[in-house]
């Protein structure tokens, strides 16, 4: 009879979960491995791909793990349990900082700690105790009964006092409660919004769902689930905001989650909707101001015209960048340039109009942040600030990312950096690592196109890593997009295929035209860089097709001298003529002197012989004012090469070595080689640099690997340490090697100067 399972020996293990879930998993199990290995074997398909919410409770995540830990715990004597339950019960998930005050209350005997340290499970400080793990600590709190702990709970908040101890105080009392209680519920609920204002909202998160727990009433409860999701979604909790979101109908809350990791052509009707039901201007304003990101996600802009119909019918000012892009899908680019610049000049960034409840205001006139819901709206979204926080100007991080974005779109990249980098650290001021990675998101553009490609990839990189663990599987598409990018430039052509790849995939089956219009433009400019004309051309001309997960407006401006460049050396002038034409509207009408020298480039390359000469000093005279040194050095690569063929050959070969320089500083091997070639032609000769530091050799990724790897690290400690999949580390070293020229780790430690000897790995 045939077995009904198959022999061990044919079993195959599940498979990885994707990049995303696993960085969510490493979060949840505190990046411990021995968690990570059994919470990946319970992991449904679903969750291993990323389609359900991954178990948030412990028991869930490592069953066996736990019941192990809670066995050595139980070995100790019952003085040393108590004294761990009072120590862990202090510490999670609302860490109070009142062990000692407790144990001095209650004339507790510590020396029974002292069978903790001998076990070498926790030890004694003279701040508190300090548990080898998060694990061990979660065991010593479940390993005694339910009535012990509601105990250890109440004589933690009889020691707590007011001011900054109220909300913990109140998290004790309730932990120690035994059963529902209106009364709790409302101190917890208070607790909570004082804890969100102070921009703790893992704080407010915990204590809005104990109260929901506590809470009598049904719709209250509703409503307190609502805003714990809310808090844990700010908090970088994504899988306990879907639970909690799940057991309430909060039409906003469902339109948020959707924007940052489900389909944003889907959200931005979610959001509109929800706005179109609200009884208060500040929480319509405020979802308003999120469709303008979803439509700057998937970019269907003309859908902006929606939401602005919207708000003027519910008599508020269009929020954000609403007008703005509204008016540049009707190709209206002055209006839309007088409001971008409004926008840029938002919380005293500066800017020819910018000020906070002026002409096309948006929700900062609310003095909150765009992603809080007014109080009592029927959003029920509370954000980091909310409640009696005000906008003092450049508090706002949502506001600062539009903001940083607005800036981008008049190309004023110092402006971008600024609104961008103020963004992140006001989110982080606010405990909102959820907003800081978007921030991070829009930055990398700047530090791209100012020529700081090395710091963009690691920025990019690192906001990556943040966005797969808080559940913005969107914004990680879109930052893939940008590696994408990067690598097309550092000549990466397996990485910018790889990146490209995903994030198209992610792309379209999500409606994102933004990264999907992104990765096309980086195969492209792969294809332009490396002398493939005609696949460059096709690629670029796919880019006016935009829409939901297939392009964007923004990109296409972009992307147009690349696209101008590609066709002419394809033989395509009629198409890119027309291409420009738009083109040099939308530089003449934002002024940006990087969009008008891209201009005058493109009208160099579409004239004769001296006229296109006279072009290309137009471009350089006007690079030489703006900050996209990248671009300027192409614009010198295609000067000096008009110029060669007119023969004049020494200006060509100072235009060709300052390239050349430019291009070497910023990595961009394809690039160099072209101006290279274009010296060869010359006569010139000229050999390429030898970097001598590995670092001018690796990619920002490769270069962390490395010296991962050289300090003696296995491929999967480095995964775990990185988030990533342990092929993909295999991947990473087999580039670090090939574009080391070495063939062994012992090459590598002596190469980066790392410890000395040979090295543990699996590579």
């Amino acid at each position: 009879m045939t077995p009904v399972n198959p022999p061990p020996q044919h079993r195959t293990s599940p498979p990885h979960p994707s990049e995303a879930v696993r960085a969510r998993l490493l979060r949840l199990v505190y990046g411990d491995p021995r968690a990570l290995a059994e919470a990946v074997t319970r992991l449904t398909a679903r969750q291993r791909t990323g389609l359900d919410p991954l178990p948030t409770e412990p028991a869930a995540l490592a069953p066996e793990l736990l019941h192990a830990l809670r066995r050595e715990i139980r070995a100790l004597p019952d003085g040393t349990r108590h004294l761990l339950l009072l120590a862990a019960a202090d510490q999670h998930p609302v860490a109070s900082h009142a062990y000692l005050r407790a144990v001095a209350a209650a004339r507790l005997d510590t020396r029974p700690l002292e069978a903790a340290e001998a076990a070498g499970v926790a030890q004694a400080t003279a701040g508190g105790v300090v548990f080898r793990d998060a694990w061990t600590r979660i065991a010593a709190y479940e390993a005694v009964s339910p009535a012990d702990r509601r105990e250890a709970h109440r004589l933690l908040a009889r020691v707590l006092g007011g001011g900054s101890e109220t909300a913990r105080r109140s998290w004790h009392r309730a932990a120690g409660a035994l059963g529902p209680s209106r009364r709790l519920a409302s101190e917890l609920r208070t607790a909570a919004d004082r804890a969100r204002a102070a921009g703790e909202p893992a704080l407010a998160g915990a204590l809005g769902e104990r109260a929901a727990t506590l809470c009598p009433d049904p719709h209250e409860q509703a409503r307190l689930l609502a805003r714990a999701a809310t808090d844990a979604w700010h908090a970088g909790r994504p899988d306990r905001a879907h639970h909690l979101a799940a057991r309430t109908d909060t039409p906003a809350l469902d339109g948020i989650l959707a924007l940052r990791a489900g389909n944003a052509a889907e959200a931005f009707d979610t959001l509109l909707t929800t706005a179109a039901r609200q009884k208060h201007p500040s929480a319509a304003a405020e979802l308003l101001a999120l469709a303008a990101e979803a439509a700057i996600y998937t970019g269907d802009l003309r859908r902006t015209q929606q939401a602005c119909t919207l708000a003027h019918r519910l008599a508020i000012p269009p929020p954000g960048l609403l007008p703005a892009l509204a008016a540049a899908s009707e190709g209206d680019y002055e209006t839309a340039r007088d409001l971008l610049r409004e926008t840029a000049g938002w919380c005293g960034l500066g800017g020819d109009s910018g000020s906070l409840g002026s002409g096309h205001s948006n929700s900062a006139g609310t003095g909150r942040d765009a992603s809080v819901s007014g109080r009592g709206g029927e959003a029920a979204l509370p954000g980091p600030g909310d409640g009696s926080a005000v906008c003092v100007p450049g508090s706002s991080p949502t506001l600062l990312i539009h903001a940083g974005i607005a800036a981008l779109m008049l190309g004023d990249h110092p402006r971008a950096t600024t609104a961008t980098l103020r963004a992140a650290a006001a989110a982080r001021a606010q405990g909102s690592p959820v907003v800081e990675a978007q921030a991070l998101e829009f930055r990398v553009y700047a530090d791209f196109w100012t020529g700081r490609t090395r710091a963009a990839e690691a920025a990019a990189r690192d906001a990556l890593r943040q966005a797969y663990a808080t559940g913005q599987d969107n914004g990680a598409c879109h930052l893939r997009a940008a590696l994408a990018m990067f690598a097309a430039v550092t000549g990466d052509e397996e990485g910018c295929r790889a990146h490209a790849a995903a994030a198209r995939a992610h792309a379209l089956a999500r409606g994102l035209g933004l990264p999907a219009a992104l990765a096309q433009w980086a195969l492209a400019f792969l294809d332009l860089a490396t002398g493939r004309f005609p696949a460059a051309a096709a690629r670029l001309r796919a880019l006016a097709g935009f829409g939901p997960g297939h392009g964007h407006r923004a990109i296409r401006h972009l992307a147009t001298p690349h696209y101008v460049e590609a066709a002419v050396r394809a033989g395509d002038t009629r198409v890119a003529r027309a291409a420009h034409a738009d083109y040099e509207r939308w530089a003449r009408a934002m002024g940006s002197p990087d969009d008008l020298a891209l201009s005058a480039r493109c009208r160099a390359l579409l004239a004769p012989g001296t006229e296109a000469v006279e072009h290309y000093r137009t471009a350089l005279d006007l690079h030489a004012r703006g900050t996209r040194d990248l671009e300027r050095a192409r614009t010198e690569l295609l000067c000096a090469s008009a110029l060669r063929r007119l023969r004049r050959r020494a200006e060509a070969r100072d235009r060709l070595h300052s390239a050349l320089e430019a291009f070497e500083s910023f990595g961009a091997p394809h690039c160099a080689a072209r101006a290279r070639a274009e010296l060869r032609a010359l006569g010139t000769p000229v050999s390429a640099r030898v970097a001598t530091d590995p670092a001018a050799l690796l990619t920002a990724q490769q270069l962390t690997v490395a010296r991962m790897a050289a300090e003696g690290a296995t491929n999967r400690e480095i995964a775990d340490r990185l988030a990533l999949s342990p092929r993909t580390i295999d991947h990473h070293l087999r580039g670090v090697f090939a574009r080391l020229g070495i063939r062994s780790r012992i090459e590598l430690v002596r190469l980066l100067d790392g410890p000395r000897g040979e090295t543990t790995g699996d590579h």
